[in-house]
Order: C-alpha cells, then sequence, then structure tokens
C-alpha cells in the first residue's frame, strides 16, 4: 500500500502544473459566475427600480387625465345649466315682449285719433327699444359669466398642468 500511496502522491513537475492550471480556471470560472451573478441582481434591481418608476409615471398620468376629463365633463354641465337658464330668460322677455305687442295692438283699435295712434306706437317703439337694449345687455353679461363660470374648471385643469410641468422640468 505504501507504494500505491507513494505513487499518488508523488507527483511530477507536468502533474503539478495541470492541476494548478486546472484550480486556475475552476478559480477564474467560480469568479466568473459570482460576477455575472452579480452583474444580473445589479441589472434586476435597477430594471425593478425603472418598472417601479414608469409604474408610478402612468398611474399619475391616468390620474391626471381622469382630473381633465372631470373638468371638462363639469365645464359642460355648467354651460348646459346655464344655457338653459339664458334660453329661459330670453323665452320669457320674448313672451312678455309679444304681450306689450298684443296689447298695443288692441289699444290702436280703440283710439279716436291718428296723433294718438301715433303717440301709442312712438310710446311702444321707444319703450321696446329701451326694453331690447336692457335685455341685450343683460343677456351679454349674463353669457360671460357663464363662459367664465364654465371655464373655471378647465382653467384649474391647465393651472394644475403648468405646475407639473414646471415641477418635472
Amino acid at each position: 500500500m505504501s507504494t500505491a500511496k507513494a505513487k499518488i502522491t508523488d507527483v511530477t513537475p507536468a502533474g503539478a502544473a495541470a492541476t494548478q492550471t486546472i484550480e486556475a480556471t475552476v478559480t477564474n470560472l467560480k469568479d466568473g459566475v459570482a460576477k455575472a451573478t452579480a452583474g444580473f441582481e445589479a441589472t434586476q434591481v435597477k430594471m425593478k427600480e425603472g418598472v417601479e418608476k414608469a409604474m408610478k409615471s402612468a398611474e399619475e398620468f391616468v390620474a391626471f387625465s381622469q382630473g381633465n376629463v372631470e373638468a371638462i365633463m363639469k365645464s359642460g354641465q355648467i354651460w348646459a345649466t346655464g344655457v338653459q337658464d339664458l334660453s329661459k330668460h330670453i323665452a320669457a322677455a320674448a313672451q312678455a315682449s309679444m304681450d306689450e305687442s298684443l296689447s298695443v295692438l288692441k289699444a290702436l283699435t280703440s283710439v279716436k285719433s291718428l296723433k294718438d295712434a301715433f303717440e301709442l306706437q312712438s310710446s311702444f317703439a321707444r319703450a321696446a327699444l329701451e326694453k331690447t337694449l336692457a335685455e341685450s345687455g343683460k343677456v351679454t353679461e349674463a353669457s360671460m359669466k357663464l363662459t367664465e363660470q364654465a371655464l373655471a374648471p378647465i382653467t384649474a385643469r391647465v393651472s394644475v398642468a403648468v405646475e407639473k410641468f414646471a415641477k418635472a422640468a
């Protein structure tokens, strides 16, 4: 047995060099695998961070877009309600004007002279013009106010957008 043991432990210089080369190769291979694993882990961490950042950006974009849609819907509701109110006001003014016209027409049928008819017609025309101008002013003012109110939600969203983009820049 001692001779067999001596043969195994008896290493020639070529055998020792081969063993060292194999050990160096194994060590280099282990180092390479360790570096590759570390590289993959670092890449995985960066990838995860990138995906999380993209998801957060997507969520913010969706929330911002939802706010825009809500502002447009609110603006539309304000506009529709305002136009309906304006239409009712205009219809009421037109009805009142029609009633006055009928009243003047009845009065014209009972006048005794051409002078009385002319005075009645002149006063009616003057009053109708004054009421028309007054109503026109009211409708213009109400329209401007309605436009302001309807644009308020959209203007607020534009302000939010400007703030967000200013922070991002």
